[in-house]
This record gives C-alpha cells, structure tokens and sequence, in this order.
C-alpha cells in the first residue's frame, strides 16, 4: 500500500512537471527589431518583458536592436523579425508606395520633441540657416532623423551634407572629434553634455512643420507575418499598452528602464518627464495624415499621395 502510494506520488510529480513544461512550451516568441537601444520610447517592450507583461500575455520577445528605423524596417522588409519598432512614418509610406509588403500596427511616437540637432559648444553654428555646406547627422536612411534633416533643407531652403552616423552614441563621438558639425541625439543620450556645456542645440524635431506635433515613427510588420501571427500580434499590442500605462504610473517600471539603460533614475524620469509626454506614446492614433500624406510628395519619399483606400490597407492597428 505504501509503495502504491509513493508510485501515486511519483505520477503525481512527473504529472506536475509536465504542466510546467507545457506551461513554458507555450510561451510564443516574437522576434523585435529596435531602432536606437536606450531611448524612453524604443524601450516599451524591454521595460514590459522585465516587468512581466508580456509573459503574462504569454509572449516570449527576442529583441535585436539596429542603428536606426532605415535598417529596422529592412529587417521587417526582409521577414527576418516579426516587428519593426520606431520606424519612420516617411520611410514606410515610400516602401509601401513601391509595393513593399509592410503594414502598420501602431503609432511608435507622435510628435518630434525627443529629437534634436547639436553642435559643440564652441562651433560658430548658431541656427539652421548655418547648417548651409556642413555635414548634419541622421540615423540611417528612411529613418525619423531622416525624415527631420530633409524637412529642415526643404523648409528652409538649405543646402547641408546629411551624413547617416547610426546611433547616439557614434554621431557624438563624430561630433567631438570633429567628423561631423552637427549631430543629433535623444535622451537620455546627450544630456550629460548639455548639462556640462560640451553641447548645444540648435534644433528639435518639433521646429519642423512636417513633424511638429505629427506621428513620427511607427510599429510595423511584413503583411505575411501579419496574416500567419495575428493572434500573436493583436496580443503584443495588448501587452505594449498596459507596459505604457505602467511607465507612467508605476515606479518600478521607471527602474527597470534606468536599469536596463545604466543611467539613475532621476535621469530616467528627468527623460521621461521632459520629453515624453504619454500622448506622445499612444499606439492607437496616427495623427496628421492629412499632412504626412502630401509632406512625403514633397520631400520625395512618394510620387503621389497615397488614397484613402491605400491608408486603410497600409494601417491595420488592432482595436484595443
């Protein structure tokens, strides 16, 4: 009887440890890519996987991180991840224009105040007008940085060297050294320097009428994952809206962003507070197509504006 009863525990145990397994088997993975590591708002879904979010929407993420939205939307382009994030607004209505196979699932980040162009501080640049003949930073082509640098030379008429530099980090050493006049960065990248007088904006995002207060970047997908992972997609989208509450309200979350960027929190909330309103994080609205739309004709990112039957087929954000 005794032997049963330990062979009936035994059972009992594997029994649980095959739940356990199954429990863990059914995590489903997506693959991200990320422009820019580090940035308050490219760091949704490393904030959600550390807080548990999308585990509890069980979801596994495996996250690579690129120089910018130009080589995340390849990486979608190419269906080598299954999400692009932080993709530039310009870029994708040109891919999708040529016939990519791309498909928007959310805003990214709305409005263009993180971003900003700077020189050294003891650099004669004083305004855009001096950007005329000198080399000026972007991230990398088809990227928001981009899209920025172009609107800048077609609103006020300049003639600058753009010069794709990747990431923060790269363009500032660029910049010190004297390779490049002027650099761009978000925070928290940069902030130390401007605080030490190493560095000087002359511009944000925001001084520019086709990215004032407009969506900027996107989240994307190829159109064959968003046809075979549909289900896994519309999951994530819930997971990255409850992680974006928690940024806003829970404190651990603003830990584990300062944890996982290396910085102290006052820093963190500092680059939250000052250049992240939340609006300016919601996925669910892509604000002013009505002038992305002629904007990506005049800075030749499209031929002609996209159709009202074309924006619906290229946007396809699953409802909350």
């Amino acid at each position: 009887m005794q032997r049963i009863t330990r062979m009936g525990l035994a059972l009992a145990a594997i029994g649980l440890m095959a739940g356990m397994t199954q429990g863990a088997v059914a995590q489903d993975k997506l693959k991200l890519a990320i422009g820019q590591r580090g940035n308050w708002d490219t760091s949704i879904s490393e904030v959600g996987t550390r807080l548990g979010i999308f585990k509890k929407h069980n979801l596994e993420l495996e996250m690579l991180y690129t120089q910018g939205g130009g080589e995340t939307q390849q990486a979608v382009l190419s269906n080598s991840v299954d999400i692009g994030v932080a993709v530039g607004i310009m870029g994708a209505l040109s891919a999708y224009s040529k016939g990519a196979p791309i498909r928007v699932i959310g805003a990214e980040t709305t409005g263009g105040q993180d971003l900003f162009w700077y020189v050294k501080a003891d650099s004669p640049v004083q305004t855009l007008k001096d950007f005329e003949g000198r080399t000026v930073a972007y991230s990398t082509n088809g990227s928001s940085t981009h899209g920025v640098v172009n609107a800048f030379i077609k609103e006020n008429g300049i003639k600058p060297r753009p010069t794709a530099t990747g990431g923060p980090a790269p363009t500032l050493t660029q910049v010190m050294s004297g390779q490049i006049d002027v650099g761009w960065s978000a925070p928290p990248f940069g902030l130390k320097q401007l605080d030490e007088k190493q560095i000087r904006v002359i511009a944000t995002g925001n001084d520019t009428k086709a990215f004032q207060s407009q969506t900027v970047r996107l989240l994307v997908v190829n159109t064959a994952t968003l046809q075979s992972k549909k289900p896994l997609i519309e999951r994530y989208m819930k997971a990255y809206r409850e992680t974006i509450d928690a940024m806003y309200s829970d404190p651990a979350a603003l830990k584990a962003y300062a944890d996982f960027v290396g910085i102290p929190e006052g820093i963190a909330k500092r680059t939250r507070d000052d250049f992240f309103p939340k609006p300016a994080l919601n996925p669910d609205a892509i604000v002013g197509l009505e002038t992305i739309v002629p904007d990506a004709v005049a800075l030749k990112y499209t031929s002609q504006p996209l159709t009202k039957e074309q924006l619906a087929e290229l946007f396809q954000i699953p409802p909350r």
